[in-house]
């Protein structure tokens, strides 16, 4: 029979192991949990509480760097002769069409994902955008690019 005392030692045990990938990218397979008495439990936890804080704030950081990088990014095509914001994202994916692989919805995903980007506001919406922009004709059209550049290099 489970005691009171056994749930919240598991969901002291529970929290660690999964807030560990949160704080530091891997899950906490090295604890071992029947050798740490409650008190020790509730340490780890809140060490492991303050690293997600901690995670958090780093990526929230790394993510409005890699916006304003993405939005300089773009008004340098603007300034550089593409004229507007649409023309400029044209330009920027037919200079990556090698990261871009047939008429598929990931691969815009996938561009943006590597922008730094997809999971914020902004790159949800520009995924949006560049569906809109990348007609079936111009998916062909970098699609031929894309054979081109194979077969030239």
């Amino acid at each position: 029979m489970m005691r009171l005392e056994d749930i919240k030692r598991k969901d002291l045990e529970t929290y660690i192991y999964e807030g560990h990938k949160d704080a530091y990218g891997v899950k906490g397979r090295h604890y071992k949990f029947d050798t740490m008495s409650m008190e020790k439990l509730r340490e780890e936890a809140d060490r492991i509480a303050d690293a997600i804080d901690v995670a958090l704030e780093e990526e929230k950081e790394a993510k409005n760097q890699a916006l304003e990088e993405f939005e300089k990014e773009v008004e340098t095509f603007i300034a550089s002769g593409a004229g507007n914001r649409k023309t400029a994202l044209r330009w920027m994916l037919l200079l990556s069409e090698l990261e871009l692989d047939e008429n598929d919805p990931q691969d815009i995903e996938h561009w943006v994902w590597k922008k730094g980007i997809l999971f914020t506001d902004t790159g949800r919406e520009l995924v949006k955008e560049l569906d809109h922009i990348l007609s079936q004709e111009m998916w062909q059209t970098v699609q031929m690019n894309i054979k081109l550049a194979k077969e030239s290099g």
